[in-house]
C-alpha cells in the first residue's frame, strides 16, 4: 500500500478524533501518525480483545499511576473506533529512546511495582474454587511425573538409544527433580493458604515485556500494551518476564536475581507469593512439551532438530533452577536474621 492510499484508509478512522495526516509509517499494529495536532501512534486489535483494557487505564489513572501511555477520546467521548472489523485506538507518540539507560531493566521492574502497589486490594477467596485449583494442578504434576518415568522405562529397554533419548536419559533425573521441586513448592503454599479466607489482587499487566515498556525524551518510561490486563496475583506478571530472561544457553543470570529483588523492595511480595511464585518457575513445562512432543510424534522425525530443542530447554530449566536456589537461599538466610532478631531482643 503506497503512502495516498494508507492516508485515504486511515482517514475514516481519525476523522473521529479530527485529526487531519499528514504522513503515516508502518510498525506492524501500530502506525505512526504525523498531522496537524501532532505525532500520534494508531494501535490497531481485533474487536474480539474488546475495551475492557481501557477500564483498567483509567481505574490506574484514578489511583494516582500516570506512567501509562494515554488513550485518546474520540471526539463523541468512545476510546475506540470500529472500522472494518478491528477495532482502533490513538495514543501520543513516544520516542523511545533508552539508548544507554543501563537502569531500564530497574526501572521496569520499579513501575510495574507502583503499578501493583498502587492496584493491590483484598478479595474473598472460594474455598471449594482453592481446593479444586490444588487437586487439578496435584493431578498434572503427577501424571507428568508418571509420563516422564514412563519414557525414561522405554529408552533404557532399548539395546541402541536414539540420540533425542540418550539426551533424555541423561537429563531425567534433573528434570524430575525440578519437577519435585515444583510440586513440594505447590503443596507448601497450599498448606499456608488452605484456611486464609482472603487473596492480595492487583491490576496485571498481562504482556510485560522490554518493548512495551517505552521512553519520553526525559527519560521516564510509560507503559503501553495493557490489552490482556485483568486483576491477579502480581506473579502472573513476573512469571512470564522473568521466564524469557532466562531463555539463553547456559548463564548464571545474577542479574535476573536482581531485578526480582529491585521489584521486591516496592512492593513486597508476600511468603505464599512467593511459595506459588518458586512452583510455576520451576515446573518444567517446556521441557515435559518436547519429550512428549516426540513420544507422540510417528517417524520420520527430525531428530536433530528435536534434539536441539531439548538441549535448549534443558538449558533453559537449569538457569531457572539457579535463580531459584540462590532466591531460596537469600530468603532462608533473611529468615534465619529475623529469628535471630528476634531472640536477641527478647
Amino acid at each position: 500500500m503506497n503512502d495516498s492510499n494508507r492516508l485515504d484508509a486511515l482517514t475514516p478512522i481519525l476523522d473521529h478524533y479530527q485529526v487531519q495526516p499528514h504522513f503515516v509509517e508502518d510498525y506492524g499494529s501500530i502506525q505512526k501518525i504525523y498531522s496537524n495536532k501532532g505525532t500520534f501512534a494508531l494501535k490497531k486489535i481485533a474487536p474480539t480483545t474488546g475495551t475492557d483494557f481501557i477500564r483498567h487505564v483509567h481505574y490506574l489513572y484514578q489511583k494516582g499511576y500516570n506512567r501509562i501511555v494515554p488513550i485518546y477520546p474520540t471526539m463523541d467521548g468512545r476510546y475506540a473506533v470500529l472500522h472494518e472489523n478491528n477495532l482502533y485506538y490513538l495514543m501520543p507518540w513516544m520516542s523511545n529512546d533508552s539508548r544507554g539507560n543501563r537502569q531500564a531493566h530497574h526501572q521496569l521492574f520499579r513501575e510495574l511495582a507502583r503499578l501493583h502497589t498502587l492496584s493491590a486490594k483484598e478479595i474473598t477467596i472460594n474455598k471449594e474454587e482453592r481446593i479444586e485449583h490444588y487437586e487439578k494442578t496435584i493431578q498434572q504434576l503427577e501424571k507428568h511425573q508418571e509420563f516422564l518415568d514412563g519414557f525414561i522405562d522405554v529408552c533404557e529397554k532399548k539395546t541402541y538409544m536414539s540420540p533425542f533419548e540418550l539426551l533424555y536419559s541423561l537429563y531425567y533425573n534433573e528434570i524430575s527433580q525440578a519437577l519435585r521441586f515444583s510440586k513440594a513448592k505447590f503443596e507448601e503454599w497450599y498448606e499456608k493458604t488452605k484456611d486464609n479466607e482472603k487473596a492480595r489482587m492487583v491490576v496485571v499487566h498481562g504482556k510485560v515485556a522490554s518493548d512495551h515498556f517505552v521512553y519520553d525524551e526525559r527519560g521516564y518510561g510509560y507503559f503501553i500494551n495493557f490489552e490482556n490486563a485483568s486483576y491477579g496475583s502480581p506473579i502472573h506478571d513476573l512469571l512470564p518476564y522473568v521466564s524469557r530472561a532466562l531463555n539463553t544457553g547456559p548463564k548464571r543470570n545474577d542479574d535476573v536475581i536482581d531485578w526480582i529483588y529491585h521489584y521486591y523492595k516496592y512492593f513486597p511480595i508476600k511468603d505464599d507469593e512467593k511459595l506459588l511464585f518458586y512452583s510455576y518457575l520451576a515446573y518444567p513445562t517446556q521441557v515435559i512439551q518436547i519429550v512428549e512432543k516426540y513420544y507422540r510424534k510417528k517417524r520420520p522425525r527430525n531428530e536433530l532438530k528435536l534434539v536441539r530443542q531439548l538441549q535448549q530447554r534443558y538449558f533453559h530449566l537449569k538457569n531457572i533452577e539457579y535463580v531459584v536456589s540462590k532466591m531460596t537461599e537469600i530468603e532462608n538466610q533473611r529468615k534465619v536474621a529475623e529469628q535471630q532478631a528476634k531472640e536477641g531482643a527478647q
